[in-house]
């Protein structure tokens, strides 16, 4: 080892710099500082009576009376409305549909496209300030909170306040009563899918399976968050429609409208006071119609997209004019046409009534006819026919060429029915199974079916068949109908 490795390491001494703090930006520095997110601040809105607010309540009551009652109707001997997914069929009153039914879906749900558009152009947002899911279920907790924690200001002052015990006890019972709500539209919806009586009885013998028990708390959740927790930010922040509505907007859309030519400039007055005197428009500033907007924006600022439609800042504003001895209608709903020009309830309805309103309504009606007509005229029964592929073509006994097929037998009526089964197209086609098929009511079923036709009847090749199935009903013999399938026989060179 050489002398310089004996020799002792220096060591160099570490001196620890504190570390500068970041200088806060002041002056124009100051001014360019944007903050990414604004910092969430709770809405509480005011309870509101007016027209609009009886009519939003209605349509809460309509709603839920057909949500919650619809699974409890008796149809026969079934429920009135069941998708049973599991056996693949749906139960709408007295039509049974297959997955073969799904053009029926696809028109329903084109009209209820058209109808949003329909309605969107006409009154703007009426479907989520009086009937959109979000806006019921929110309206309804709110009112539970209302009941058990007060109204606006008292559920401000108890938030505000320390615990005690009876913060403690209105919070518990309020979150109680919520979840209870929150799981029997949970239990709802999930009977929609299995019978909801035998639903019911499995819920209270412990006999509810895995993917019931699932949807039935996710749905409860969803209902219990969104409606008790998030409510605005859903329609703000979550909710696409929101954000694409304004390409169904124009100046001729009737929207809640603030009348600025009439209420500007706002401000404090008594009720003696003669604005005109004073130098003052017909809005008193009070702010209510901030205070009852479940979305929490100032309609005085003009057309956002956070307003739902509902109305509530145009009954609350009805009622302060109503007191102070103004006209009603500083708030209302009106289009941005008619508040520039001045124009009268008349013109303004001449208006809506515009070529693209006209093309939306021509396009729905003609949809839900088509839709009712196809219903009117659907048969009672559908056939599938699949080819065997495990024995395409070969020769049986007495020199015939058979091809084997299976023919789904779906029954969407209410009672057994009969099928009788021929095959057409070719000289010799013959039938080597049973002709006559009984299915019962609302069920399915596959048969076999095997076509015999002479060695030398026709060339080698494939050659075009049609399946002809006439149904009548097994006691009394009516007819109900027939359907011709197309198919392929093949012959073997």
């Amino acid at each position: 080892m050489s002398s310089e490795d004996r020799s002792p390491k220096k060591t160099i001494p570490v001196v620890a710099v504190p570390a500068q703090p970041t200088p806060t930006p002041t002056g124009e520095d100051a001014q360019d500082m944007v903050p990414l997110y604004v910092a969430h601040q709770k809405i509480y809105p005011r309870s509101v009576q007016g027209v609009f607010a009886y009519w939003r309540w209605m349509l809460v009551f309509i709603t839920q009376l057909v949500f919650y009652g619809l699974p409890w109707l008796e149809w026969g001997q079934r429920q009135a409305v069941l998708f049973d997914l599991g056996a693949r069929r749906f139960y709408i009153f007295g039509f049974v549909l297959y997955p073969q039914d799904f053009i029926y879906l696809t028109a329903i749900l084109v009209i209820s496209a058209f109808a949003l558009f329909l309605f969107t152009a006409v009154a703007g947002r009426l479907w989520c300030g009086f009937a959109c899911p979000q806006t019921v279920y929110s309206e309804i907790f709110l009112w539970i909170e209302r009941k058990i924690e007060g109204d606006r200001t008292a559920r401000m002052k108890l938030d505000a306040g320390q615990m005690s015990f009876e913060k403690l006890f209105k919070k518990w019972y309020k979150h109680i009563v919520w979840l209870g709500v929150a799981l029997w539209t949970g239990f709802t919806f999930v009977g929609y899918f299995t019978p909801i009586r035998e639903l019911g009885l499995a819920f209270f013998t412990g006999g509810m399976g895995s993917w019931e028990i699932f949807w039935v708390f996710f749905y409860a959740f969803a209902t219990y968050g969104n409606a008790g927790f998030m409510r605005e930010q859903v329609c703000k922040y979550m909710c696409p429609y929101a954000r694409f509505q304004s390409a169904m907007f124009d100046r001729d859309t009737l929207i809640v409208t603030y009348d600025a030519q009439r209420g500007e400039p706002r401000g404090a007055r008594s009720k003696k006071a003669d604005p005109q005197l004073l130098g003052l428009g017909a809005c008193v500033d009070c702010s209510l119609c901030v205070q009852v907007c479940p979305t929490g924006i100032d309609i005085r600022n003009g057309l956002q997209y956070e307003c739902i439609g509902c109305g509530a800042c145009a009954d609350v504003c009805d009622g302060v004019m109503e007191k102070v001895g103004y006209a009603k209608g500083l708030v209302r709903f009106s289009t941005q046409n008619a508040l520039q020009g001045g124009w009268s309830k008349q013109q303004t309805w001449r208006r809506v009534l515009r070529p693209r309103v006209l093309l939306y309504t021509g396009i729905l009606l003609a949809v839900t006819v088509a839709l009712l007509t196809s219903l009117a005229l659907r048969k009672p029964f559908k056939v599938d026919v699949v080819r065997d592929r495990a024995a395409l073509a070969r020769i049986v006994e007495g020199g015939q060429i058979e091809n084997v097929y299976r023919l789904q037998l779906m029954n969407a009526a209410e009672k057994t029915l009969q099928f009788k089964i021929e095959a057409q197209g070719l000289d010799g086609l013959s039938l080597a199974t049973e002709a006559l098929v009984s299915v019962p009511a609302t069920e399915s079923r596959w048969v076999p079916v095997r076509l015999h036709l002479p060695y030398d009847a026709v060339a080698a090749g494939s050659h075009t068949i049609h399946f002809r199935i006439a149904s009548f009903v097994d006691n009394g013999g009516e007819a109900l109908g027939e359907v011709v399938e197309k198919s392929a026989f093949l012959v073997p060179r």
